[in-house]
Parts: structure tokens; C-alpha cells; sequence
């Protein structure tokens, strides 16, 4: 997403066991898509968490309102947050009947279209389900 960290090496707390991915929990469109995850990720190999509740967990690093309003994040075990689209190639990568499709992220020009898709997508979520109110940490804070 335009402005959002693409990728980044946080340190501080403690690592997390598996990957937390931080979604904006207001948003319908948002909760549609991590039902779907919830779905595919039967074996719990990723922890969803709206972002709203990321203090209840003192291990995640620490991630702005504003940044999380424009994508999602993947907190890794290893201590990398990943944002966006290039988070998705790690979600894939867990999903055992979608790991095959993570490779395609590498292959020029994919990822760049994936950042701009996602990017499009997210300044737009509250058009495809999040009511009336609107969406995003934004209307909250």
C-alpha cells in the first residue's frame, strides 16, 4: 500500500510462536477474507487478530494506527513484519493446498501488480462490505 512498510526487522518483546496477521476488525470486507483464511488454515498455522487488540499481545511489535489502516500485517516468528501484498506469498506459503502458488509472487512483475492491486483494493474496502459506517482504525480514532 502507498506509504505502508513494505517489509521490516522489528525488534523488541518477545517473538511471536507462529504469525499474527493484523486486520482491520471493523471492516466486513476485512473479516469476510480472514473467515476465508480461517478456512484454509484449518491445522491454526496463522493467528488472526483484529488490530484493534494488538496491545493485548506485549510480544508484537509496535505498528501505527495509520499503517495498519492502509493493509494488513504479518508479524513473523522471526521478527519480520510484512505489509500488504507482501504478506501474502508468507499466508500462502502456510496453506498447505496453496504453497505451491507463494512462488509466483518472484516472478518480475507480479509482486509490483500485487502491491498496486492491493494498494487499490484497500483504499477502496469500504465499498465491497463494510457497511454504512465506514471502515478502518480512521473512524475510531
Amino acid at each position: 500500500a502507498r506509504g505502508a512498510p513494505l517489509a521490516a526487522h522489528l525488534s523488541g518483546g518477545a517473538p511471536v510462536e507462529r504469525p499474527v496477521l493484523l486486520y482491520d476488525g471493523g471492516c466486513g470486507f476485512c473479516r469476510d477474507w480472514v473467515a476465508r483464511l480461517a478456512r484454509l488454515d484449518r491445522a491454526g498455522r496463522i493467528e488472526a487478530l483484529p488490530a484493534e487488540r494488538r496491545h493485548d499481545r506485549p510480544s508484537l511489535p509496535p505498528i501505527t494506527d495509520e499503517a495498519l489502516d492502509r493493509a494488513m500485517h504479518l508479524v513473523l516468528p522471526d521478527g519480520r513484519v510484512l505489509a500488504g501484498a507482501r504478506a501474502l506469498p508468507e499466508i500462502l506459503r502456510r496453506l498447505p493446498r496453496w504453497r505451491l502458488a507463494a512462488p509466483l509472487f518472484g516472478v518480475p512483475g507480479v509482486g509490483w501488480l500485487a502491491d498496486r492491486v492491493y494498494a487499490w483494493v484497500a483504499a477502496r474496502r469500504h465499498r465491497f462490505g463494510c457497511g454504512p459506517e465506514g471502515c478502518g482504525l480512521r473512524a475510531r480514532g
